[in-house]
């Protein structure tokens, strides 16, 4: 029996060539878009979930007012352990450092990575494939690096045991190399050196202190603590109660972040980079949901439309002794044996396209047709998706009445209707819903790029300070000003792009004590101003003209909200920042320091005293010339350093470019389930047409025009597309709005968003019908009556 529905049901696809290739064709593009958005989906929730013990590793986290960071002072995970019986393990890190070596004659300077202390890799399970586990980083002068840095710098030869240059003066001794770090990762490094050989030079390490926040804190917990909600909690409750002594007055609370939400969590103070967003990721999971919907509604309907050239197969059948059960498991099959050619087509479509999808959203994904979990998972998909999309065609067709059939009464057949125009109606409002997401993602990526931060960013040109260029600052400031290539500079501490540092150690006269407001600060010198274009509000800038500059301030709008102040009040008033007494001389217009996502923030401008990054104001047109100049310039000062630069406004970009990603990935699979459902309305409307071919050549005869015709054919469809715009617009309004609401800056989602998107389902779905209907239309009436 399973012999012969299988010969009925591939003589089916055969005998019907069109109708098949749209079924497979949108089933596999809807399964191929759907298992690469899943792809996606499982790596961004698999992040740090490979090491043995991800389940029990927390990261500790602190909450000063609101200032949400994810760092922690030096001495406090040495002090949980010692009062907190279920901390078996602690592990600090230190901030991602940039650091020179050199072995031989090959010579970088490298900017991932880490300190750490000699338990980092007891508490983490990145592989070490050569080297002892138990003490790689005990040596003060060990290097662990990765497997890749190891060809890098010592091509096939073993690096256990070589020297490694580091900042042109102290060796390293590689103590184990580590295999390449995943990809799924929040920790991304390079390096990691002993956190001891960082004491020397760092204060915080020396003293233990519980005062400054300066490194990231993992705690490893037993087995026995259960990460309830009211666990969690009261844990916290403890880190506070033993934080408290060692800065009494310092209103703080500390939280447990489980290590494998870090990734989705949102971004702290302080935090790593690499940040994903559990927003997107719903967002994705539900287009890919959507997507197969979408293919499988394109089944139903184009089966169900198609019922009657089966009508009297199923009589005959029921004649013959057929009962309904019997039917149901011959059309499932049916849909069963499609679904899982779609999958097999879906499968070399993801193979192909898999490489650019990864560029597309800068990832290493990748299918492993050798897993049996994963075969399991995607006949799993097309097993579920031949179910569902044929279900109600099997439902519906074996329910036909053998007697009306065969006496030719096809009416009682018209009851599927309603229900094909749901279907299709359910088509239209995913795809008008993608649509205005597709032209808010747009427009909110549009207005980000054009929006003004508060100074202009084009033409900003930056080099940090490295090497011997800190100890020739006087000089590096002499060549700077003597070029006119160079001469519109400036020195600040920090670029004005993700500023991660603050203080609550800030006072001025009228002060609420129990205030406790953390206010970031960059250090500028007296051309900050002029060389970022910032408006200055009210008093002025830094000046070498004034001695006493050096110890005064200037702060911007959000600053006196903050202080309870206007500008004029402010001019002239005293400030004290981090035990430094000086004055306010100025109040500058409020600029963008951090992401859009965040509102801008209080700040306080002070006089650069150290150094940084040189930034340079380029001449239209000259910017290639101005690098040269730098370059000559690093390598007169500072031989020993390779010569680095960069452009803030593509820093800027880069703080975005988990949104640009997001944008483009969306923008495709929208296309893609618009394509698939004009692929299943073109088949709808052809068959359509073939229906009632007859009609049209009766109307024709009696002088109906090519439009009339037209419109007949494509007048249900319009209607059906209303119908999908006004349930449409109110759910996408919502949905862009709740997307919208995560940036503290954002477009307002006008009227014009839906317009344009409603008008667009419109065009498409009349382009799709409009070739059949045409087609229909222009047909001679002679032909299409000749059979009467």
């Amino acid at each position: 029996m399973l012999k012969t529905y299988f010969k009925i049901a591939y003589r089916n696809l055969i005998k019907h060539k069109a109708y098949s290739i749209i079924n497979i064709s949108g089933l596999a593009i809807g399964m191929a878009a759907s298992i690469l958005i899943l792809l996606w989906v499982q790596n961004e929730l698999s992040y740090d979930k490979f090491h043995k013990n991800a389940g029990q590793i927390y990261r500790v986290t602190a909450d000063a007012s609101g200032f949400k960071a994810a760092v922690n002072p030096a001495g406090m995970p040495a002090g949980l352990k010692a009062l907190m019986p279920e901390v078996k393990n602690t592990v600090r890190l230190s901030h991602q450092s940039t650091i020179l070596l050199e072995a031989g004659i090959r010579k970088f300077e490298e900017r991932n990575a880490f300190y750490a202390d000699p338990s980092f890799l007891q508490v983490f399970s990145f592989p070490l494939v050569k080297g002892d586990r138990s003490t790689a980083l005990n040596r003060v002068d060990g290097i662990l690096i990765t497997q890749n840095m190891e060809k890098k710098y010592f091509g096939d030869e073993n690096a256990i045991g070589k020297v490694l240059r580091k900042d042109n003066g102290d060796n390293v001794v590689v103590t184990g190399v580590m295999a390449n770090i995943p990809s799924n990762s929040h920790l991304q490094f390079d390096f990691i050196l002993p956190m001891a050989a960082l004491v020397k030079t760092n204060n915080d390490l020396k003293t233990e202190t519980w005062g400054n926040f300066n490194f990231y804190s993992y705690l490893l917990l037993d087995k026995s603590f259960i990460p309830t909600p009211a666990a969690l909690s009261k844990f916290g409750r403890r880190m506070d109660d033993i934080y408290k002594p060692h800065q009494p007055g310092f209103k703080i609370a500390f939280q447990l972040q489980p290590l494998t939400k870090i990734h989705l969590d949102p971004v702290l103070q302080v935090d790593l980079p690499g940040h994903g967003n559990s927003q997107y990721v719903t967002i994705f999971f539900i287009v890919a949901v959507l997507i197969l919907i979408v293919a499988c509604i394109n089944f139903m309907n184009l089966a169900t439309a198609r019922s009657a050239r089966r009508a009297r197969e199923i009589g005959l059948r029921k004649v013959a002794g057929a009962i309904r059960g019997q039917l149901i498991i011959q059309f499932l099959g049916e849909s069963l044996l499609i679904s899982f050619f779609a999958l097999l087509l879906a499968l070399v479509v993801v193979w192909l396209c898999l490489p650019m999808f990864n560029h597309l959203a800068d990832k290493k994904l990748a299918i492993d047709f050798l897993d049996g979990r994963l075969w399991l998972s995607l006949l799993g998909i097309a097993l579920l998706t031949g179910l569902i999309s044929g279900s109600y065609p099997a439902l519906f067709l074996s329910g036909f009445n053998p007697v009306k059939v065969l006496k030719g009464n096809m009416k009682s057949m018209g009851g599927n209707l309603i229900f094909r125009n749901g279907l299709v109606v359910t088509q239209f409002i995913v795809s008008i819903l993608l649509l205005v997401g597709t032209v808010t993602i747009y427009n909110q990526l549009k207005f980000i790029k054009n929006r003004n931060p508060g100074f202009v960013k084009d033409n900003l040109l930056y080099m940090p300070m490295t090497g011997d260029m800190w100890g020739k600052q006087q000089a590096l400031k002499t060549e700077l000003k003597a070029n006119p290539l160079t001469s519109n500079f400036t020195i600040i501490s920090d670029l004005p792009t993700n500023l991660i540092s603050g203080t609550i150690n800030i006072n001025w006269k009228g002060k609420d004590p129990r205030s406790q407001v953390v206010i970031p600060s960059i250090d500028v010198n007296e051309d900050f101003i002029k060389v970022f274009q910032i408006k200055v509000l009210k008093g002025r800038g830094f000046s070498t003209s004034f001695t006493a500059d050096s110890n005064n301030f200037v702060v911007n709008e959000k600053m006196l909200a903050v202080m309870g102040m206007d500008a004029n009040a402010a001019v002239g008033k005293a400030l004290e920042f981090q035990g430094n007494k000086g004055t306010i001389i100025g109040v500058v217009k409020d600029f963008n320091f951090k992401p859009i996502q965040q509102a801008i923030e209080p700040l306080v401008l002070r006089f650069n005293k150290y150094g940084g990054i040189v930034m340079v104001r380029t001449n239209p047109g000259s910017t290639e010339q101005t690098i040269t100049a730098l370059e000559k310039i690093s390598k007169q000062l500072n031989p020993a350093y390779p010569f680095k630069y960069d452009f803030l406004d593509q820093d800027l970009a880069n703080l975005y470019k988990g949104e640009q990603q997001m944008g483009s990935i969306f923008n495709l699979f929208a296309c893609l389930a618009i394509f698939i459902s004009c692929l299943g309305l073109y088949g709808l409307s052809a068959f359509m047409a073939e229906q009632r071919t007859k009609e049209i050549g009766v109307r024709k005869v009696l002088g109906a025009s090519i439009f009339n015709v037209v419109y007949l054919l494509s007048a249900g469809i319009t209607r059906l597309i209303v119908i999908a715009i006004v349930i449409a617009v109110p759910l996408s309004w919502y949905a862009v709005n709740s997307w919208l609401s995560g940036f503290a800056y954002h477009i307002d989602a006008g009227w014009v968003v839906f317009l344009v998107a409603s008008v667009a389902a419109l065009l498409i779905a009349w382009i799709t019908v409009s070739y059949e209907s045409l087609k229909a239309a222009i047909v001679n009436p002679i032909k299409s009556l000749r059979t009467e």
